[in-house]
């Protein structure tokens, strides 16, 4: 199989088939031979309901996380290639075409940059918006990146070549830990621009500014200052 398309999930019972729906689009437009797979994380509304409704592929995790929820679901994944994002219907899908065709070009790792694609109103919090740019500048400085955006949901990478990477962080602080470890491998990192809108499911988001703001600081040092990792 070609590519996966995976999305973690925890209560998103207001967007969840709206996303699965676009994605199964996406293969069928471009006769893409692949899947769609859920990680569920423990919801408690409707959101298993609605996945079961649908034709995609559903597995769940009981350790609570976005990281853990995503090393499942890249355990799990049938493709080649595995394209990432999230449930709640905030990323345009539209751009999975330009990470599918990077990644067969040959890269290992295709970021999307919201910084470059733009913010719709409402989309990110300020708090959020200064918190990752400080933490996309720290990375930068200690592993001598030119990322300019690292904490953008969407990306898609080489099944393989991520598996070897061993990834560890359970929390959003995955998201840092991912690049940093791909940069150690000298694997080839592009990114592309993407655009975020505002969150349609209504409700408080998963991130939490302080907390992740600390797991994220604390991965990058982490694997600065550690020669190896295995």
């Amino acid at each position: 199989m070609e590519l996966t398309l995976l999305m973690p999930c925890l209560n998103e019972e207001k967007t969840i088939k709206t996303v699965i729906e676009k994605s199964f689009k996406f293969l069928n437009d471009n006769k893409v031979k692949g899947e769609v797979l859920v990680v569920d994380n423990g919801s408690n509304d409707d959101s298993i309901k609605l996945i079961k409704s649908t034709n995609a592929r559903l597995i769940s995790v009981a350790e609570k996380g976005y990281g853990s929820a995503l090393i499942e679901g890249i355990k799990n994944a049938k493709g080649k290639y595995i394209i990432m994002y999230d449930s709640d219907d905030t990323y345009d899908l539209n751009d999975l075409n330009l990470l599918y065709s990077n990644l067969k070009d040959g890269n290992d790792l295709v970021i999307g940059n919201r910084y470059k694609g733009g913010f719709e109103k409402g989309s990110m919090k300020i708090s959020h918006f200064i918190g990752v740019k400080f933490l996309t500048y720290l990375a930068n400085f200690l592993y001598h990146t030119k990322i300019g955006d690292y904490h953008c949901g969407l990306r898609g990478f080489n099944k393989d070549k991520i598996l070897k990477l061993n990834l560890e962080c359970i929390g959003m602080e995955f998201a840092s830990e991912i690049i940093i470890k791909s940069k150690l491998k000298k694997y080839k990192i592009i990114e592309i621009p993407t655009k975020l809108f505002k969150d349609k499911r209504g409700y408080k988001s998963h991130l939490n500014t302080i907390r992740d703001g600390i797991r994220h600081l604390k991965c990058i040092l982490k694997y600065r200052f550690k020669k190896h990792f295995t």
